[in-house]
């Protein structure tokens, strides 16, 4: 029997995959746990569907996320830190503080997850922070450093 699996079914296929298994398990077991659905036309018809939908939907974050990009390597973010003895900065500038900055001067929310610093910012002038917007679209957000 044809089944098309609602769920990832261990040892035997991923969700929205259809599979052959024989009548027994699928009864028993696949259709009785609501794991999956017998693979008729109609249903095979409406996974043909959902597919096109999640495809779709992908594309339209790909391509949000690419325009996200683009506003980003314009836009510019300044902060301010105390200095220390001899011009030295007096701590560092995290991934929570830019995303707090770049939501007020920018008026645009970021999450400080998708801004990745390979370590906390100690010096003053302007850094250039990866962000990931998409695991395909990395996006360049430029900081600026200055002494309060």
């Amino acid at each position: 029997m044809k089944v098309i699996l609602l769920e990832d079914v261990k040892a035997l296929g991923k969700k929205g995959q259809v599979v052959d298994v024989s009548d027994g398990y699928a009864k028993n077991f696949i259709l009785k746990k609501k794991l999956g659905l017998e693979a008729t036309g109609a249903n095979m018809n409406d996974l043909k569907l959902q597919k096109a939908r999640e495809e779709k939907l992908a594309k339209e974050q790909l391509e949000a996320a690419r325009a996200q990009a683009e506003q980003l390597e314009k836009l510019s973010v300044t902060l301010s830190i105390k200095a220390g003895e001899g011009g030295k900065a007096f701590g560092s500038v995290s991934s929570k503080e830019i995303a707090a900055a770049y939501k007020e001067q920018c008026g645009v929310e970021l999450d400080k997850k998708k801004i990745h610093l390979p370590e906390a910012i100690k010096t003053f002038g302007t850094h250039e922070v990866p962000v990931k917007l998409h695991p395909q679209v990395t996006g360049t957000l430029r900081v600026k450093v200055t002494e309060a």
